[in-house]
């Protein structure tokens, strides 16, 4: 049974929420053993059945001939993750030229006291949790000067920053009608959702397992509209929270033309150049996403949490991203800040549909590649198509030359059938390849573990694949990884899949990127010993 209010809902919006085929939720707090089925993004196809990116295989491999992993610094440029998890803290990163806690920048670079990394989105008073989307900020500056103005009247100077305004007026005032429109249902479904809640937990007791209703056989019209609710959220009345959660940032300050909390971080937001700001707060808070990211890369081996892809990953955490969208400013300076700082590989689980200072993020990837660092980046959750719809950053820059040590990446599912997410951003022309990224189990807040889905996992696991291959074979460069792990995708070229946001439709897989092909860590391992030689 179909709950009109969920089937109704957009489906980036679903997405955000984790309904459909993204299960956020049920096993969040839920700390187990893992196993292959668990982390299927290690499986290998044909001995586990599921198309993941064959890393137990791998470091198996390596170990038969007597390879030993060396550490890689990876950067985590996100949310902040949080440092003192079980599975997190003895592999983050230690810049070991600064004192901890003195109050003084020992190593000179700008940043003082930044022992494991930086966060460019906190200031003396306080650390920004939440922010507008950029469309917000841009609709803010420009329209008190456009509003009302035919294209005659403006200036040649201004003629540029008329036609943006003019380009996303639209849209924007479009985005905040809906949402009004959308938050009554919202209301209302609440307030069912919560009575369903209500009727179950009096049948199946509190905290019923997805096991029990599933096996809950309901008697009357009521009770089978309540157990269709709770199955369409994933049997947790915490997703109830997560929507009426969601829906009240976008009012509050995702689209609310009021809130601006740059203030707290007490930089020069005029000048997109600056470089020195921020704190060294990088625990958050919403620190969710980033731990989650963090984890995937490389969470310590053989315990009773989970495995991150690399194990010998030192995690460099780069604080810049916020609820909300993250500001061209604040990624040029992380991308600069993890070039500077040793990382050899770093890793972008975000993404925004403007990007006023592109100009600034260009030349900071342009830096980053100078250097033969990495870049790793999630095609985004909008079941769009990126050759038409950009999501930005990208590696394009304005000159018309594209970075040659960057890769964009699809989130694919443990389904062949369904190979392709349903949310996942596609691109023949933008998108290089696809890894593991629906219900990819990792670290979340207060030592816990979680299923969580998105590009945003799938771009981790492509980076601890990257760190791993640089692991054993070290003296490769930036490039050639890339190289390698395009070389060595596993190919589905020619399979029929569902159409990410389109269920009725069938695609080859070879048309949503550039390779058909998803990543897999032992064929590239395979392929670097030869290029090492």
């Amino acid at each position: 049974m179909n709950i009109p209010f969920l089937t109704s809902l957009p489906n980036q919006t679903r997405n955000m929420l984790g309904l459909g085929l993204i299960a956020c939720m049920p096993l969040l707090g839920q700390a187990q053993q893992a196993d292959i089925k668990t982390q299927w993004q290690h499986a290998h196809y044909k001995i586990d059945g599921f198309p993941g990116v064959s890393s137990y295989k791998a470091h198996e491999y390596m170990k038969s001939k007597g390879k030993q992993p060396a550490k890689v610094v990876v950067a985590i440029i996100d949310s902040g993750s949080e440092t003192w998890h079980k599975d997190l803290k003895q592999n983050i990163w230690t810049n070991t030229d600064e004192v901890p806690n003195n109050g003084i920048d020992d190593d000179k670079n700008g940043y003082v006291d930044d022992v494991h990394g930086w966060s460019f989105i906190g200031g003396k008073d306080g650390d920004v949790a939440q922010d507008n989307l950029e469309i917000t900020r841009i609709y803010r500056a420009l329209h008190p000067k456009f509003n009302g103005k035919d294209a005659a009247s403006i200036s040649a100077t201004d003629q540029k920053d008329y036609a943006l305004y003019m380009s996303i007026k639209a849209d924007f005032e479009s985005r905040v009608a809906n949402m009004q429109q959308e938050q009554v249902q919202v209301n209302q479904f609440i307030v069912m959702a919560n009575a369903a809640f209500d009727q179950l937990e009096s049948v199946l007791g509190k905290e019923f397992t997805p096991e029990q209703l599933a096996t809950y056989e309901p008697k009357t019209e009521a009770e089978i509209q309540n157990k269709a609710i709770a199955e369409q959220i994933g049997g947790s009345r915490a997703v109830i929270e997560e929507i009426k959660n969601y829906y009240a940032g976008q009012s509050s300050y995702m689209y609310n033309l009021e809130f601006d909390p740059r203030g707290i971080v007490g930089d020069n937001y005029n000048d997109p150049k600056e470089r020195f700001y921020g704190n060294n707060h990088i625990d958050g808070p919403e620190a969710l996403h980033g731990t989650h990211v963090a984890g995937i890369v490389g969470a310590v081996h053989n315990n009773d949490g989970m495995d991150g892809i690399c194990n010998t990953a030192e995690l460099m955490i780069i604080r810049c991203v916020p609820d909300g969208d993250e500001r061209d400013k604040d990624v040029a300076n992380a991308i600069r800040y993890a070039a500077d700082n040793g990382a050899r590989v770093v890793n972008m689980s975000f993404g925004k549909a403007f990007s006023p200072y592109k100009s600034v993020v260009d030349e900071a990837i342009q830096y980053a590649e100078s250097k033969g660092v990495l870049l790793i980046h999630a095609a985004g959750n909008d079941s769009k198509d990126t050759d038409v719809k950009p999501n930005f950053p990208t590696p394009k820059y304005d000159n018309g030359k594209t970075c040659s040590t960057w890769l964009e990446i699809g989130a694919s599912s443990s389904s062949i059938d369904h190979l392709a997410a349903d949310f996942s951003n596609y691109g023949d022309q933008t998108v290089d390849i696809f890894a593991p990224g629906v219900d990819v189990y990792a670290t979340v807040l207060n030592n816990e573990f979680a299923p969580l889905s998105g590009t945003s996992m799938a771009s981790p696991v492509t980076a601890g694949v990257a760190a791993a291959i640089l692991s054993y074979y070290p003296n490769l460069s930036g490039a050639q990884v890339r190289s390698i792990i395009l070389e060595s995708g596993v190919s589905y070229k020619k399979k029929k899949v569902v159409m990410p946001g389109d269920e009725n439709a069938k695609i080859k897989f070879g048309k949503l990127s550039k390779t058909g092909k998803v990543v897999n860590l032992y064929e590239a391992l395979k392929l670097a010993e030869k290029v090492s030689k």
